[in-house]
């Protein structure tokens, strides 16, 4: 019987084909008890199998091809840090040694105590590194009862009816395989990366998961956060999966796997022509030029961000490269070595470097954590977390302006609100070029620019102006802190809403008033990667757009078909109007 389970869309495209199921370690585990003079073996017992994984992952890593994504790397990293975490090393010990448990028991029951401290994160990003915790554990656990650790490869590959082949496969010999679980490590991603799965669906996650992350990146068809899916999906069901639309469908009848390959087909075909604009100037009908910029998490998304064909990065996530960095904070030379592969990658074209955007709930000191945060979205991160440390805000700022060195860079400051922390970074930063200065070392020069994404600052455009040589709106907060929506939050989730007069308002007066002092003004939130908003943006006037190398040839059809001079008159009734919404779909 056909049935649908929904669930979020994080990677466009579809896939169709047979299911195969992971199934969760976690659901067979043996709960006994041990006596005192086990206690001791059973601690070794665990030790052996963390150390197997650690090696399985450090293996892996040294076996990345060298067209893996970038986010994979990283996220094996936080996988290997978890593995060595004390608290949960301590923790399993504990219930070991004082309540006699067995180590599996142990380690579920420590499982279950740390998970709930994630839950109470307010950002989203760490609240959804638990998944990460969960995958460690899964491995354990697996090594424990000396099952495989990985994503498993099916040897043979099952067809079905020679009607759904038809529709499916036409030319091609083999029945293509969807991967459905409870939730995929890093560690499994690479293995699916290599596999023959065309798509996959899980359980858990979210638009920031690593799952999700890494899908991007590949550009694979993906629902995560479709709750029970893998317990409701028989091995080897036929499943279509529509990340577009975030739904996979179970056991489809011939007429909706005939719609679905006719759709899956049209998007092959369009990506296909989309990818003949790449080297296309960005220019409207009206002969606007159009700056379409990428935003990257690591040195080596370069290579996405220029064969997506654009022109530049406007967004360098530095905190990647600290994250996971809980015994050390990357250096100023581990720091510029990364900056400057990032540079000479886009092969001088400008390099946007944002500085660290972390702290909070984000701490990368231990200690940190104990501090009780009531609502860390409010408190010490980003540029107050910078401020609060200023020989590591200087550490990044020398490398930052050595990196510009090798090519055209601009420093980009996140969470500006007073005009007091606006004085004290650029006091610092005059500070790091007298000491680069004193020390004989070259920088190059820096165009400097601030993020608008608290809704004080957008209020006081003028003043950042007066300062900085650009401005970039980042419309995720912008929108979460303008509306007190919390984003993660699934029962205020549709409250999240980019076309609310007030956002529109922000953004608009943001860009009039950059227009105003010939200062650029660029949008890097998920705002500037959609579609189906570039033509408001475009007749607010904004001309400069920074999102994920995916969506850049998207945008770009967009653009190419926009005349702006029609546009300013229809996004000023859109920003007149108190339903937004209704006059965007008119045009």
């Amino acid at each position: 019987m056909t049935f649908s389970v929904h669930g979020l869309a994080v990677a466009r495209g579809i896939a169709i084909g047979r299911a195969v199921l992971v199934a969760s370690s976690r659901v067979d585990v043996a709960h006994y008890f041990i006596t005192t003079d086990q206690v001791v073996g059973e601690i070794d017992r665990l030790k052996r199998a963390k150390e197997v994984v650690f090696q399985e992952v450090q293996r892996l890593q040294l076996a990345l091809p060298k067209d893996a994504p970038t986010e994979l790397a990283a996220l094996l990293d936080v996988h290997l840090m978890l593995l060595q975490d004390e608290l949960l090393a301590e923790g399993v010990a504990h219930w070991i040694s004082e309540r006699l448990y067995n180590a599996e028991w142990a380690l579920t029951s420590q499982l279950e105590v740390v998970a709930r401290q994630f839950d109470e994160m307010e950002d989203l990003y760490l609240r959804e590194r638990k998944a990460d915790l969960e995958q460690v554990v899964e491995r354990v656990l697996r090594q424990l009862k000396g099952a495989p650790t990985g994503v498993p490869q099916p040897a043979v590959r099952r067809p079905g009816s020679q009607r759904q082949q038809d529709l499916l496969l036409e030319d091609t010999e083999d029945v293509p395989l969807v991967l459905v679980a409870h939730d995929l490590s890093p560690a499994d991603m690479l293995q699916f990366k290599q596999s023959v799965f065309a798509g996959f669906v899980t359980d858990v996650g979210g638009k920031t998961s690593h799952t999700a992350i890494v899908a991007r990146s590949l550009d694979i068809p993906a629902v995560v956060g479709a709750r029970n899916a893998s317990h409701w999906v028989k091995q080897d069901d036929w499943v279509i999966i529509d990340g577009d639309a975030g739904v996979m469908i179970v056991d489809p009848s011939p007429i909706v796997l005939a719609e679905y390959g006719f759709k899956q087909r049209q998007a092959s075909l369009e990506r296909e022509r989309l990818s003949r604009l790449r080297l296309t100037p960005a220019v409207t009908l009206d002969g606007q030029k159009i700056e379409l910029l990428a935003n990257i998490e690591m040195p080596e998304d370069a290579a996405s961000a220029l064969a997506a064909g654009s022109v530049g990065v406007g967004l360098f996530r530095s905190e990647f490269l600290f994250m996971g960095r809980a015994s050390h904070l990357p250096g100023e030379e581990e720091q510029y070595q990364a900056y400057r592969r990032a540079v000479e990658g886009m092969q001088g074209l400008p390099v946007t470097i944002r500085t660290v955007d972390i702290g909070a709930d984000k701490p990368l000191d231990r200690n940190v954590r104990e501090t009780v945060h009531l609502n860390p979205a409010l408190g010490l991160r980003a540029i107050r977390w910078s401020l609060a440390d200023p020989a590591m805000f200087m550490t990044q700022l020398r490398a930052i302006l050595r990196a510009a060195v090798h090519g055209q860079v601009n420093l980009l400051i996140p969470m500006l609100a007073h005009g007091k922390e606006i004085r004290q970074t650029l006091a610092l930063l005059a500070r790091a070029r007298a000491q680069l200065d004193a020390q004989g070392v070259a920088y190059g020069p820096l165009k400097v620019g601030a993020m608008i994404e608290i809704p004080a600052a957008a209020l006081t455009v003028p003043m950042f102006l007066s300062y900085f040589d650009f401005l970039s709106i980042g419309t995720n907060d912008l929108i979460q802190y303008t509306l007190a929506i919390d984003r993660a939050d699934e029962q205020v989730a549709d409250l999240y809403d980019p076309l609310h007069p007030a956002i529109l308002h922000l953004v608009a007066n943001t860009i009039a008033h950059g227009q105003a002092l010939d200062k650029p003004v660029s949008v890097c939130g998920e705002m500037a990667g959609d579609p189906s908003l570039t033509r408001l943006l475009l007749g607010m006037g904004l001309r400069s757009f920074s999102m994920h190398p995916t969506q850049i040839l998207a945008v770009k059809q967009v653009v190419l078909r926009s005349d702006t001079t029609r546009l300013k008159p229809w996004a000023e009734k859109v920003l007149a109007s108190d339903n937004p919404a209704e006059l965007l779909a008119s045009v």
